[in-house]
């Protein structure tokens, strides 16, 4: 046994794609070195990755591989041999074996006798299996944008490879890949250590030795040190500390080989700008944390981590360069802010038959009136403050300058300020704080751990703004595929679903309801003709939201959807929306693995396949039950039993009484038992049998309303 390191350096990759290939190229190499019997399954393994490099340390591999005995199974014995002599079936099989004739056994399975020879297939040497199957995995490696680099060349790589190392014990695995053959020989810092070789004796050497070359190459160990670094530099200033963004701790992690951080400032003047503007300016231009008071206010201090380490002299120049760069920044954000106020967003409305939202669809001023009709129409479908022309008043407000600040020059300068930046306007040009609230959060949620928009009107225009754009897109034959999603719509219709899910307008509005005033009110005319396939998409961000953002298991929420409360439109209640569906859901989650409900699942199992099968043979039936036929006790129980359940349910779907709800549907066991226990379902007398399957269809069709509980499967 062995320790393997395998590291392969390149030029710098973008921080972004470094942390899934870490985690791939781990996995590829462990599951290669799995496949070829080179390691147990659960191996002890260890990932490690910087801007220029991906390494992966897998503990004890096999010097070679075992001897592999493998039993082929030839021709029949009546093929094989007529009159006791070997025919040439059984000798060409002897020699694809590599035996001799002698040799050869006979087996009998379900079709007979056969030939049978065990053949053992020598096992190869660890070293030569790595260089043989190490480039495959290298070249699978997923990477969002490849390149070529050497002219003439077949190798595409995130970016050049400059060198590898490929280490078994204190051997060199002979790897070739990209035009380099691996050694044993790495590269530290490329400015604090220069170009000079760091040599390698064994695979536990790595960490230590790319330390004296200043690389810290364990991702975690980096991501602490610029923590604990942020938190020294910031307590140099009393009562400041740096404001939280996991985000670009993360992207800065990735940016670095040996982390140093420092600390600038700028004139307080500056803050007279919104905290909005002077972040982004920081965060997404220049990649520096913005720092806080005790009360959360930001402070005229950044901090900048460095990919370098510096003496004072060099520190205050780094400093001095970066306030520079900030500074400048930030007097095009105060030129932009001021110069923009010299136009209202109301009188931008029209500058936005200038610009483009899709070919297809048009400008951006088709799309700002395809919101409005679209919010007015989802109050028209809801029960929501519907009368009150105050609230239509402020909603169509807010979706009719919701896209005005596209046209202002800080958005231009900074897109990803693009709502956030009309929200601000509109409260600095005194619009009322609901329009202001709306513009603001207008793209809100971006995921399920951002918020949902914090006013009704802005739930409302977010809606409208989100549906508006999948209803139309998908008419238009623009819907996402398995690979690609250029309109982003699976994030769009994420925020729809959270929205009703967590919203206050959720409470009011169901998910088929927002789907058909969305389809009824576009200008497409196949937008009708896409409604199941565009249903069919919400309601797969309905399951991914179920399972992502509330933990239910793939089962339950498999179930929900097979529940007919998800798609009625034909009631119009308060209690029929996406908030009170996924209430219900939570609730069936914590209980789904209880005993009541397993024997529940497993009945209503039996009654899909019987119908399913019913309905094959040709059966006609009907949830409508004639009581005058039913003649024996356990039909008599178990109707009663389901009128009681059907009535006692929507009284406590109702009342929000998730938890006793789910135990009348459990209540349901026990005189389904007894049905299947005295009762032959398919009796020979069809009128009997029409009754009865008619019974079993009346039980789920009463059951489906809330969940189809046959779907909730435990293993076991």
């Amino acid at each position: 046994m062995a320790d393997f390191l395998f590291e392969i350096g390149l030029e710098e990759v973008p921080a972004r794609m470094i942390a899934g290939a870490q985690a791939e190229l781990e996995q590829r190499v462990v599951k290669m070195l799995e496949r070829e019997r080179l390691v147990q399954s659960g191996a002890v393994t260890k990932s490690f990755a910087t801007p220029r490099r991906l390494a992966v340390w897998v503990k004890d591999v096999a010097a070679r591989q075992d001897d592999l005995a493998e039993e082929l199974v030839g021709p029949s014995v009546k093929v094989a041999y007529k009159d006791g002599v070997a025919t040439p079936a059984a000798m060409a099989f002897a020699k694809k074996a590599g035996v001799e004739v002698s040799a050869l056994k006979t087996v009998t399975n379900a079709k007979g006798e056969y030939l049978a020879a065990t053949t053992v297939k020598a096992g190869r040497g660890a070293s030569e299996v790595i260089a043989a199957e190490l480039p495959k995995e290298l070249a699978g490696i997923y990477w969002a944008k490849n390149m070529y680099w050497r002219p003439g060349k077949p190798e595409r790589f995130v970016r050049p490879v400059r060198w590898m190392v490929a280490l078994l014990g204190n051997e060199v695995v002979s790897v070739s890949f990209g035009g380099y053959e691996a050694g044993a020989v790495t590269y530290g810092h490329r400015v604090l250590f220069g170009d000079a070789p760091i040599a390698l004796g064994a695979p536990s050497e790595y960490e230590d030795a790319l330390l004296s070359g200043f690389v810290i190459a364990d991702v975690e160990v980096r991501r602490q040190r610029i923590r604990k670094a942020l938190d020294k530099v910031t307590r140099t200033v009393d009562g400041l500390r740096w404001r939280e963004d996991h985000g670009l701790v993360d992207k800065l992690t990735q940016l670095t080989e040996w982390p140093s951080v420092v600390m600038g400032g700028f004139e307080p003047e500056y803050l007279v700008l919104p905290e909005e503007v002077l972040v982004t300016v920081m965060r997404d231009h220049q990649s520096y944390f913005a720092v806080e008071d005790r009360d959360g206010k930001l402070a005229p201090y950044f901090l900048a981590v460095l990919n370098t380490e510096t003496d004072t002299t060099g520190e205050a120049v780094i400093r001095h360069g970066n306030e520079r760069v900030l500074r400048a920044r930030f007097n095009d954000a105060r030129f932009f802010w001021e110069f923009d106020q010299r136009v209202p967003l109301v009188e931008r409305v029209k500058l936005l038959e200038n610009v483009t939202f899709q070919k297809e669809l048009g400008s951006y001023s088709v799309k700002t009136e395809r919101v409005r009709e679209l919010s007015h129409q989802l109050l028209n479908e809801s029960i929501f403050l519907s009368g009150e022309d105050g609230f239509r008043n402020l909603v169509d407000r807010a979706a009719l300058l919701s896209k005005t600040d596209l046209m202002t020059e800080m958005v231009k300068e900074f897109t990803e300020l693009q709502g956030i930046v009309g929200g601000l306007y509109a409260r600095h040009q005194g619009e009322a704080d609901a329009v202001s609230y709306a513009i603001y959060d207008q793209y809100k949620p971006t995921n399920f751990a951002d918020s949902v928009p914090r006013n009704p009107v802005g739930e409302i225009v977010a809606i409208a703004d989100k549906m508006s754009s999948i209803v139309d897109l998908f008419a238009i034959g623009l819907e996402p595929t398995s690979s690609k999603d250029p309109f982003a719509l699976r994030r769009a219709g994420n925020g729809v679903i959270k929205v009703l899910a967590e919203g206050i307008s959720g409470k009011y509005l169901d998910l088929n309801r927002v789907l058909w005033a969305s389809i009824k009110t576009s200008k497409q005319d196949s937008a009708m003709k896409s409604r199941a396939q565009i249903m069919n998409f919400m309601l797969d961000r309905l399951d991914f939201y179920l399972r992502q953002a509330c933990g239910l298991m793939p089962t339950t929420s498999k179930a929900i959807l097979g529940g007919s409360l998800v798609l009625d439109i034909n009631k119009r209640s308060d209690k029929n929306a996406l908030v009170n569906t996924v209430s219900f859901a939570r609730v069936l989650n914590e209980g789904a693995t209880d005993e009541e409900v397993t024997a529940i699942s497993a009945l209503f199992k039996r009654i899909r396949n019987i119908l399913k099968q019913a309905l094959a043979n040709g059966e006609a039936f009907s949830p409508q039950v004639n009581k005058t036929r039913l003649k024996e006790p356990a039909e008599q129980a178990l109707y009663e039993a389901i009128v009681h359940v059907e009535i006692s349910s929507q009284q406590l779907y109702e009342a929000e009484n998730y938890r006793q709800l789910i135990q009348e549907i459990a209540g349901l066991s026990q005189p389904l038992s007894n049905f299947f226990e005295h009762l032959m379902v398919m009796d020979s007398n069809p009128m009997i049998r029409e009754t009865r399957l008619s019974l079993l269809q009346y039980a789920e069709a009463v059951v489906r309303k809330f969940a189809d509980f046959s779907e909730i499967v435990v293993a076991g």
